[in-house]
């Protein structure tokens, strides 16, 4: 039986930031339109985290019974490792997934916006196709294509809308910065598994473009919200102080581009989240009180 410490690992703390970025950028931009209300804000903190949680517990799952995770590099697979059987996984994967189902259905009810059911319905069924069923969507290349979306514009734009009951242009470009670094996460991910992910049939984005295509898309990712922030600082200045955001990105962009493999690449997923953090927070104080 897998000991609590194993289950919080299983979920995976250092995606994390990937959920509490794009509600804190997509409530600075409510803030900013003086539209700010803690409630629907913690609702859709709650669906977020909940959502990614229970992706990671599916994903440990779905993994876990094709044998993916065998020789897994990363940090501890449930299923994978033994710690902790299939159907414990699949059981705090559904569990997490329904729990965001009932904090997003509270968020409706709230809105009176019945047609962000559908939404919801998209993000569950997002979370558990990205390796679960018979032709899951991540083995097919299109993780950070999904990731950039679900945790770009549909939850930063969402964010704003339960709130604002509209979306600014604030929050367009802070949703394509928030999906870039999210994207960015998992492709630090999938450049560490390139080895195991293609001896084990995972076709992967990472392991279509090769270890140095990926590398440079990740870069890519990377630099991208940085460039958004001088565009978003041209209407609110104190945005520009989210490059300070950059200090904490040179030291994964580092180690991206020394050719770092295996292990060494791990902290780069931790780093990558944290400089998507911090330019957030950074970002959702300066349209909040800027």
């Amino acid at each position: 039986m897998a000991t609590v410490a194993q289950w919080i690992e299983g979920a995976r703390p250092r995606t994390l930031p990937n959920a509490i970025a794009p509600v804190l950028a997509g409530t600075g931009a409510a803030t900013a339109m003086g539209e700010f209300d803690w409630v629907r804000a913690s609702l859709a903190m709650v669906v977020s985290l909940a959502l990614i949680i229970g992706v990671n517990y599916a994903n440990d799952y779905s993994d876990g019974v094709r044998g993916t995770d065998d020789q897994r590099v990363g940090p501890l697979r449930l299923v994978g490792s033994g710690a902790a059987r299939p159907p414990e996984v699949l059981a705090a994967a559904v569990g997490a997934l329904a729990f965001a189902a009932v904090a997003g259905l509270a968020l409706v009810v709230l809105t009176r916006q019945w047609w962000l059911l559908a939404v919801g319905a998209a993000c569950i069924a997002g979370a558990w196709f990205y390796t679960g069923g018979k032709r899951p969507y991540g083995y097919a290349g299109f993780g950070e294509l999904a990731v950039f979306v679900f945790f770009g514009p549909v939850a930063v734009l969402g964010t704003t809308y339960v709130q604002a009951g509209t979306v600014s242009w604030a929050a367009v470009v802070c949703s394509v910065a928030v999906g870039s670094f999210s994207a960015a996460v998992l492709l630090a991910n999938n450049l560490r598994d390139i080895p195991t992910d293609t001896e084990a049939g995972k076709r992967t984005l990472a392991v279509a473009l090769g270890d140095r295509g990926t590398r440079r898309l990740y870069l890519t990712l990377l630099a991208l919200p940085f460039l958004l922030t001088l565009i978003l600082g041209w209407w609110f200045p104190p945005a520009l102080f989210a490059v300070v955001a950059a200090i904490v990105a040179a030291g994964p962009a580092r180690t991206v581009s020394s050719g770092a493999t295996g292990r060494d690449l791990i902290a780069v997923l931790r780093d990558t989240g944290l400089t998507m953090l911090l330019w957030s927070v950074v970002v959702a104080a300066a349209l909040a009180f800027g």
